[in-house]
């Protein structure tokens, strides 16, 4: 058998095949068609996808509401500064710096102003933009003092977008109470210390006077003849009293019966140097012993300090008119008491 003859026959195209060929290759081609007979025949008609343009240059950066709030408060600053330099207002020296009524601003915090500019801040962008609302309310504040209200009005407008909305509470925190008094001049003031807590009454004492020679005489009179010798004018020493402290009704040697408590009790008056001015009422509840007697020193401190404001430095000097912080820690579960752990045996 031949069996190149086979291969020979195999490897031949049929005429079908050939004809099959030649109009797939027909169809793959393009044919001409000549411009001029395209002129009356209309375009296919296309879909023009039409952009909408941003509306703040800053879209594609991702924090447009940053950056255009950057930019808004740039622009108030330097319009600001330039009417200010118009008005002669600028630059002042620093010590008409120095001198301007302190304006107090509280700005939102970094969360809050997150949300009010759509963008996640980090703490370097939050103290860019605090740091620019510092300028714009220094420049409100030369406004104000310069007696130009509209330029004030304008800057207060932008700035309370920026302000927190319980500013009026947060300012009031640090604000101390002034202390009151009543139509005999006593005054009331509350002590604290741990869960100690007292209500401390100072009650001014009220010198007697000297007795005049006349009163005197008149006394003298009253014991019969004396020998006019033994009845000359004196200089009478006026009387000396001392500071009564009742604690729950009971006297300070009985109530604090060790010395430690007593002496801070006292301590306020030795600093001071009022011992006879006042007498003291107060009522202690709750801790312990140390507790109620700084409670009562407490409370004692910041009664001296409204009688005489002249004492108050020394008060705050030796730490006795702000509240002590310090409190006992909690137990922890597992532990013997706040750090205190149980022994450790081995078995």
């Amino acid at each position: 058998m031949n069996l190149l003859g086979v291969g020979r026959s195999t490897l031949r195209t049929t005429p079908a095949v050939r004809n099959v060929q030649a109009s797939r290759a027909l169809a793959t081609t393009t044919p001409y068609v000549p411009p001029a007979s395209l002129e009356h025949v209309d375009p296919r008609p296309r879909r023009s996808r039409v952009k909408a343009k941003p509306e703040s240059p800053t879209f594609f950066t991702g924090r447009a509401g940053y950056y255009d709030s950057i930019d808004s408060l740039e622009n108030a600053i330097h319009h600001s500064q330039r009417a200010l330099k118009n008005l002669h207002l600028l630059p002042l020296p620093a010590f008409a710096k120095e001198a301007l009524p302190p304006l107090p601003a509280v700005w939102k915090t970094k969360e809050d102003l997150s949300n009010l500019l759509s963008a996640k801040l980090t703490t370097s962008r939050y103290r860019r933009v605090t740091s620019l609302l510092g300028q714009l309310h220094d420049h409100r504040r030369i406004a104000d003092v310069g007696g130009y209200s509209e330029l004030s009005s304008g800057l207060s407008t932008v700035l309370e977008l920026f302000e927190r909305d319980n500013k009026a509470a947060v300012l009031a925190r640090g604000v101390r109470k002034p202390v009151k008094f009543d139509e005999y001049g006593r005054s009331y003031t509350v002590g604290k210390r741990k869960e100690s807590a007292a209500r401390v009454w100072i009650v001014p004492v009220k010198q007697r006077a000297a007795p005049t020679p006349a009163e005197a005489q008149a006394t003298s009179s009253d014991f019969g003849a004396v020998d006019p010798i033994s009845i000359a004018p004196e200089k009478s020493a006026a009387p000396v009293t001392t500071t009564e402290i009742l604690i729950n009704g009971m006297p300070l040697s009985k109530y604090f019966p060790l010395p430690a408590d007593r002496e801070s009790v006292v301590r306020p008056f030795k600093l001071t140097g009022l011992f006879g001015a006042y007498n003291v009422f107060a009522i202690v509840r709750g801790g312990g012993t140390t507790g109620q007697s700084g409670a009562v020193a407490h409370g004692i401190a910041k009664g001296l300090a409204a009688h005489v404001p002249d004492v108050e430095m020394i008060l705050r000097r030796s730490k006795l008119i702000r509240r002590d912080p310090r409190m006992v820690e909690r137990k922890k579960t597992g532990l013997a008491k706040a750090r205190k752990r149980y022994a450790w045996v081995k078995r």
